[in-house]
């Protein structure tokens, strides 16, 4: 198989295009677009954002020390592009997009009701990368709509029905493939049914009519 030879370049698709919120006391709360962004610890659990110095949220951000990542859903895609390619600066993002501030619980930014889950963070650290800079936030409170709640009290990610980003375009995630381990689990084992033993042939005798071999030689 021949392969090219590209620049170095982010060629890390698909991943994950999510509707950061965030916002200062006194001014309107707004969103911004982010594609850098990730899970990087399990315990305590954190994720991180990077994004650009000059952008209107950075500030916001870095200033208060929490932000709100929303996960984008089918219905949410236009307003996750729009969000992307405006600014706070100019526009209450919220109210041109017909978004909800949704009141958070452990942060003072809202998150956004119309996303199926809202992941609230505080800023842990900063790191200084080059044309982003990523924030490392610990995750203090997730909320996520009932709707996609099953009867055993898991979040079914599938009926969310969320989108992934890949090198400018955004993709509706497709059928499930498999599950974690699936590769190595055992198979489970299909017992056959009990085969039917024969009937047994009667000989015409009456029960204790046969004969006993003789002793004599």
């Amino acid at each position: 198989m021949a392969k090219e030879i590209w620049r170095p370049g982010n060629m890390l698709y698909p991943i994950p295009a999510v509707m950061v919120s965030c916002g200062r006391q006194g001014e309107n709360p707004n969103i911004i677009t982010v594609a850098w962004a990730g899970n990087v610890c399990s315990s305590p659990a954190m994720l991180s954002i990077s994004v650009r110095k000059e952008r209107y949220s950075y500030d916001i951000i870095k200033e208060t020390g929490e932000f709100v990542v929303n996960l984008t859903s089918r219905q949410l895609t236009r307003a996750a592009d729009w969000c992307g390619v405006r600014s706070g600066k100019d526009f209450d993002k919220f109210k041109e997009m017909n978004l909800t501030p949704q009141k958070s619980v452990e942060v003072s930014c809202p998150g956004i009701l119309e996303s199926p889950v809202n992941i609230e963070c505080k800023v842990h650290s900063i790191h200084e990368l080059g044309s982003h800079d990523m924030f490392i936030g610990e995750v203090l409170c997730v909320t996520v709509d009932d709707r996609f709640m099953d009867d055993k009290g898991r979040f079914d990610l599938g009926a969310a029905d969320l989108v992934a980003y890949s090198h400018g375009e955004y993709f509706a995630l497709g059928e499930k493939l498999g599950k974690f381990g699936y590769s190595v689990a055992k198979k489970p084992v299909t017992k056959k049914p009990a085969a039917k033993k024969p009937a047994k042939k009667s000989s015409g005798k009456k029960p204790g009519s046969a004969k006993k071999k003789s002793d004599k030689k």
